[in-house]
């Protein structure tokens, strides 16, 4: 058994089923040599969908925390987290037939949609299909705007023009580098990377060899920590 809330709302009936969809959110990389890698990024944000049934009457296997309510009563409460506009908590309480606890799903969520359906083989009662979305905070950084002695805002003045930072002249390898994105990052091509390996082969091939190859392979394999010298232009 399970039960199902929407905040402090408990739903008397739990859905038959219900569907948690976790998708993934890497991206696949080619490399130089033409192979590929997947860079491992963070999931996106899981969609929760299951239909409510809501009964107009009072079955027996139904909960009523607080005392029976109609179908009327729920989806008044629905209508209310759709358009609050905030998100709310979604809690799942799992139980064996013993009513011991198994495990609970709680979510921060928003309510995305919602479908009300109306069936003659459902009697009096109601079903509505809901999506709901995970819902991650944020936050967003304030700027307070002083003004001077003359009730102005500082922001009002002429602004200096800002420098051009200079292009780098140095680059250390990090996890996951290739030449190939090096070499676009900081000469504008991927087909540049030669440039880069030409300007650092001894650096190159002298680490290869630290971590047991023969050679790098013209610049396919290099380490993280390596410091490349990326020459302008």
């Amino acid at each position: 058994m399970y039960y199902i809330y929407f905040g402090k709302t408990q739903f008397p009936i739990a859905p038959e089923k219900i569907s948690i969809k976790v998708k993934g959110n890497n991206k696949t990389i080619n490399l130089i040599n033409e192979s590929e890698v997947n860079q491992i990024k963070k999931n996106k944000l899981a969609e929760i969908s299951f239909d409510l049934l809501l009964p107009n009457q009072n079955y027996p296997f139904a909960t009523y925390p607080d005392g029976f309510q109609d179908a009327y009563y729920y989806l008044t409460k629905i209508k209310y987290f759709k358009n609050k506009v905030k998100p709310f908590k979604l809690k799942i309480i799992r139980t064996n037939p013993k009513g011991d606890d198994l495990w609970d799903t709680s979510l921060d969520v928003t309510l995305e949609e919602y479908t009300i359906n109306e069936d003659a083989n459902d009697g009096l009662d109601v079903k509505v299909s809901v999506t709901l979305k995970e819902y991650v905070e944020y936050g967003v950084t304030r700027i307070k705007v002083k003004k001077d002695d003359k009730g102005k805002k500082k922001s009002d003045k002429k602004k200096k023009p800002v420098k051009k930072k200079p292009k780098a002249t140095s680059y250390t390898v990090k996890s996951g580098d290739t030449l190939w994105a090096i070499a676009k990052r900081h000469l504008g091509s991927g087909s540049k990377w030669k440039t880069i390996y030409n300007a650092n082969k001894s650096i190159i091939e002298k680490t290869a060899k630290k971590h047991g190859f023969a050679s790098s392979a013209t610049g396919h394999w290099i380490f993280p920590g390596t410091k490349l010298t990326i020459p302008k232009g």
